[in-house]
C-alpha cells in the first residue's frame, strides 16, 4: 500500500506540470492580454483629449504610446521576460504555495480564494449533504419497491429534475417565490443588517437567503446518486449470500441494512471523499450570477474574461492539486470499504 501511495504521489508531479504547461502555452496565444488592455485604455484616454500637453509638447492622442511606456507596462506585468523564464518562475512560486497576485484587484490570489470560499462552501456543502440525505434513502426505497408505482413515479420525478438545468430552475424559483410571492430574497447570502442581528436571527436569515440557490442546485445533483444507489442495491439483492441470509431466517430489515447495505454502497462511499472535499470549492457561475452571490465560479469567469492570468493559473494549480489528492483518497477508500480490493 505504501509503495502504491508513493507511486501515485510521484505521478501527480508530471500531471500538474502538464496541466500548467498546456494552460500557460494557450495563454501565450490568447489576444487581449493585460498589456494590450492597458495600452488600449491609455490610448483611448489620450484620444479622448484628456491628456493635453501642458508644456508645449503638443497633442499626441492618435500617435500611440511611446515604446518606453509600453516597455514599462510589460515590466509591470512581468511580460518583459521570455516565456520559459516566466513559466519557471511561476513553478518555483507554486512549489512554495505562493499563487501570486491579481493584476487588477491588487490582492494575493490566496486572499481572493479565501474571500470567495464562504459562498462556495455554503452552496457546495448544503447541496452535498441534502443530496446524499435524499438520494441514498430514496435509492434504497426504489430498489426494495422495484417495478412498483412508487418506483415509476419517483424515477419520473428524478429524471425530470435532472433534465431541467439548474439555471432555468433558479429563474423559475426567483420569479415565483422571490418575485410574485415574495417569500424569499432575490439576491445575496445575508441581509444588509446581518451584523446587527442576534445569533438565532443570523441563522434564520442565512437559511432564508440560501434556500432558493441550494434548491436549484440540489434537484439536479441527487438524481445520479439516487439511481446509482438503486441499481447497486438491485444487483446485490439478487446475489447468493442474500438468499442464504433469508434462508437462515433473518429479518428482511436485517438482511438489507446489515448485509446488502455495505456492499451496495461501495461505489457511492468511494466517491464520497471527492464529493465532500469538492463541495468546499464548488463554483456555479450561473447560480452565483442569478442570485448575486460572489463565489469561486464568478471569480474564475471574471479572471478569464479580464485575462487575470495569476488568478487563472493560481486557482487552476490549487484545484488540480486538490482534485488529484481527493482522487487518491477515493481510490484508497475502495480498500477500506472492500478488503478484497488489492492494488498490487
Amino acid at each position: 500500500m505504501a509503495s502504491y501511495i508513493l507511486k501515485r504521489l510521484l505521478l501527480m508531479v508530471p500531471t500538474l506540470l502538464g496541466v500548467l504547461l498546456l494552460t500557460f502555452v494557450v495563454i501565450q496565444f490568447v489576444p487581449g492580454g493585460p498589456v494590450e488592455q492597458m495600452v488600449s485604455q491609455l490610448q483611448g484616454r489620450d484620444s479622448g483629449g484628456e491628456r493635453a500637453a501642458s508644456s508645449g509638447a503638443g497633442y499626441r492622442g492618435r500617435q500611440g504610446l511611446a515604446p518606453e511606456r509600453i516597455a514599462e507596462i510589460k515590466a509591470l506585468y512581468g511580460f518583459d521576460k521570455p516565456a520559459h523564464e516566466r513559466f519557471w518562475q511561476m513553478l518555483k512560486s507554486f512549489a512554495k504555495l505562493d499563487l501570486g497576485q491579481s493584476f487588477y484587484q491588487r490582492k494575493a490570489v490566496w486572499d481572493l480564494v479565501k474571500e470567495k470560499l464562504p459562498v462556495s462552501i455554503s452552496l457546495g456543502l448544503w447541496t452535498f449533504f441534502i443530496s446524499y440525505l435524499i438520494a441514498v434513502p430514496l435509492g434504497v426505497a426504489k430498489a426494495v419497491r422495484a417495478g412498483s408505482r412508487f418506483d415509476f413515479v419517483t424515477t419520473l420525478i428524478v429524471l425530470v429534475g435532472y433534465a431541467i438545468p439548474g439555471f432555468v430552475l433558479g429563474v423559475a424559483l426567483l420569479v415565483i417565490f422571490g418575485g410574485q410571492l415574495q417569500w424569499f430574497p432575490l439576491r445575496g447570502l445575508t441581509s444588509p443588517n446581518w451584523e446587527t442581528l442576534g445569533w438565532g436571527a443570523k441563522i434564520v436569515d442565512y437559511l432564508w437567503h440560501i434556500a432558493l440557490p441550494v434548491t436549484a442546485m440540489v434537484l439536479g445533483s441527487f438524481a445520479v446518486t439516487a439511481m446509482l444507489t438503486k441499481n447497486s442495491f438491485l444487483e446485490e439483492i439478487r446475489k447468493q449470500y442474500v438468499l442464504t441470509a433469508r434462508a437462515k431466517g433473518l429479518a428482511e430489515r436485517q438482511v438489507l441494512w446489515k448485509h446488502v447495505f455495505r456492499n451496495a454502497l461501495i461505489p457511492i462511499i468511494t466517491g464520497f471523499p471527492a464529493a465532500f472535499i469538492g463541495a468546499f470549492f464548488t463554483g456555479s457561475l450561473l447560480i452565483e450570477t442569478l442570485f448575486s452571490l460572489d463565489g469561486l465560479g464568478l471569480l474564475s469567469y471574471e479572471s478569464v474574461i479580464r485575462r487575470d492570468y495569476p488568478v487563472v493559473l493560481g486557482t487552476l494549480y490549487l484545484f488540480t492539486l486538490i482534485g488529484l489528492l481527493t482522487k487518491l483518497i477515493s481510490d484508497l477508500c475502495y480498500v477500506w470499504v472492500d478488503p478484497r480490493v488489492k492494488f498490487d
